[in-house]
């Protein structure tokens, strides 16, 4: 069986509240993102099944910069600032 490959996927570092650094991955497949993290490089991904505010946001950078290059459609930024307003009620994007 074939499993379906993601159409983007966009990491970042970031600080734990523990102290520790992670990375963060971000897969956007259909019309949907899903998150990912891992402490250490050797380690397997672990799912992050409601990111914080935070790295949507950072997800959000790393999508604009993507447009601007040509790497994703332009239309991409605006779902995703949506998804953002309708998870985060009151956030200024």
């Amino acid at each position: 069986m074939l499993l379906p490959v993601p159409r983007a996927e966009i990491s970042w570092k970031r600080r734990t509240p523990e102290g520790d650094t992670i990375r963060v991955y971000a897969q956007h497949f259909g019309n949907r993102w899903t998150f990912s993290a891992r402490p250490a490089r050797a380690e397997r991904r672990q799912p992050i099944e409601h990111p914080p505010l935070e790295d949507w946001l950072d997800l959000l950078d790393g999508v604009r910069r993507r447009v601007g290059r040509g790497l994703l459609r332009p239309d991409e930024v605006g779902r995703l600032e949506q998804a953002i307003r309708e998870r985060f009620p009151g956030v200024e994007i």
